[in-house]
């Protein structure tokens, strides 16, 4: 015969495990999909700078702002800009030099350094990369590789989520 106080037990065990699965079912199927978070800014009367940004860590373990962003001046080609941020003093950029894109499916692209001439800053670089977001799909990751100085290349890793996010960027915000 079976104690009350054991079948009560045993109760509370089977409501936890029935609830357990019941919120572990709601986590997987019912979450809503993320929302990218676009931020725009006017850098001047009729000047708007629409932008992403994304902090991640490259193979070596070091963190990278990543900021993909396109200003809109009326009468003016809307160019797309990639730029890479890392710490003062952890890596510095070697300019001119392309940067190299890889997508999933085997691409290889290249975008131009936009600082070729001078740079704000020994740790930034950015690039031009307008041409070849239009030869990208949104559903494939990307690595982003560049020579740096002193030490070793940068190799970057950019999710297929961000990669969504940044062609949001690109075709819902209006030129």
């Amino acid at each position: 015969m079976v104690h009350p106080i054991q079948r009560y037990f045993s109760l509370l065990l089977t409501l936890g495990r029935f609830l357990l699965v019941l919120l572990l079912f709601q986590a997987t199927f019912l979450t809503p999909p993320a929302v990218a978070v676009l931020r725009q800014h006017q850098d001047a009367p009729g000047i708007m700078r629409y932008h992403s940004q994304e902090s991640l860590k490259d193979e070596s373990g070091r963190t990278w702002q990543v900021v993909l962003f396109k200003k809109i001046i009326p009468g003016q080609s809307t160019r797309l800009n990639l730029r890479l941020v890392g710490f003062p003093g952890m890596a510095d950029f070697t300019h001119p030099q392309f940067l190299e894109i890889a997508t999933a499916g085997g691409k290889l692209l290249t975008a131009p350094d936009v600082f070729a001439q001078e740079a704000p800053a020994p740790n930034v670089g950015q690039y031009d990369v307008t041409d070849v977001f239009a030869k990208l799909q949104a559903d494939e990751s990307l690595t982003l590789s560049i020579p740096l100085n002193h030490g070793q290349p940068l190799s970057l890793t950019i999710p297929k989520s961000l990669v969504s996010e940044w062609q949001l960027l690109i075709t819902e915000i209006e030129t």
